[in-house]
């Protein structure tokens, strides 16, 4: 029996009563660990459990399914996912390679931060499609996210923005050389994230965008760091401000609201220095004048055409 069992949100004693009783009994039991972290540590889950645990990185995950599910069909074999086991469409691949070799399989879910968003206050059937904001480097700023949150926006619809991991990358150098050399981790923080948010804005905005009056650096933006920790923090801002603002370890997240319903910034307000309905009238006033001056500069255009 194959079973990948979802870990919750960090603390070891996140795990379902029925994912460790099938931990302490399973022969190879492996813990996934790249696509998320578990910020205590894997020395404190086998702690916990009272077994090692294999850890299962991309180059394993993604090349070596095979050795994963090795001898599955005779005996009990666990998959360990930080959150739930179908929050990464890896998981979902070694589900499918178990069913093609006929191995049996059962999931043992778990809370993830795709759920545990709501402790901020919004609402959940108030939210549109997630995106990922992944790292910049100097040739590769890809930007299809900003519009999917552009989309969000315009249908009322709160953005989750799923922040970059990097974990065992290996260095461009060794990708040529036979020794391979990994990169230090690294962890996207929700400064960072809102610097590149800041960057397309000011990139769509030169271009004349038509859309881009629905985000500028005056919108609320909500940054969440260790959610489900001791340690959780939440903080509601400007764009601008949260540019500069430190939330400390990771793992962050970070939420574009849309307009919110009275209740949501009723809730939210205790995570804001400032009155949160002064900050979404500035931010309305800016939306305002950028599209008071897209259709002045259209009609200058228009006039100088004719």
């Amino acid at each position: 029996m194959f079973y990948v069992i979802g870990l919750g949100l960090g603390d070891p004693k996140d795990i379902t009563v029925k994912g460790l009783e099938i931990v302490k009994r399973c022969e190879r039991v492996y813990l996934e660990s790249y696509t998320s972290i578990m910020t205590c540590g894997h020395e404190k889950l086998e702690e916990f459990y009272g077994r090692p645990l294999i850890l299962a990185d991309r180059e394993l995950v993604e090349s070596g399914a095979d050795d994963i599910l090795h001898n599955a069909h005779s005996v009990e074999v666990a998959f360990l996912v930080v959150g739930d086991p179908f929050g990464a469409t890896t998981h979902t691949d070694l589900l499918i390679r178990a069913k093609e070799k006929n191995i049996p399989y059962q999931v043992i879910h778990n809370a993830s931060i795709m759920n545990a968003i709501g402790c901020c206050g919004l609402q959940l059937y108030h939210f549109g499609e997630t995106v990922s904001i992944p790292y910049w480097d100097a040739n590769w700023q890809p930007d299809s996210f900003f519009d999917k949150i552009i989309a969000n926006l315009e249908h009322g619809l709160h953005t989750l923005c799923l922040l970059d991991i990097r974990v065992k990358e290996p260095t461009l150098a060794s990708l040529t050389s036979k020794k391979r050399e990994y990169e230090p981790p690294r962890f996207m923080s929700c400064s960072t994230a809102c610097d590149q948010l800041s960057q397309l804005i000011h990139k769509r905005r030169l271009s004349g965008e038509a859309k881009h009056h629905l985000f500028n650096d005056r919108n609320v933006v909500i940054g969440l760091a260790r959610v489900g920790h001791e340690s959780q923090e939440i903080k509601a801002c400007t764009l601008k401000e949260m540019k500069q603002s430190d939330l400390g370890d990771p793992l962050h997240s970070l939420i574009i609201p849309a307009e919110m319903h009275p209740m949501e910034v009723e809730f939210l307000q205790q995570f804001c220095d400032e009155d949160l309905k002064e900050l979404q009238k500035k931010a309305r006033r800016d939306e305002l004048t950028s599209i008071f001056k897209l259709e002045t500069t259209l009609d200058s255009t228009s006039n100088s055409n004719n």
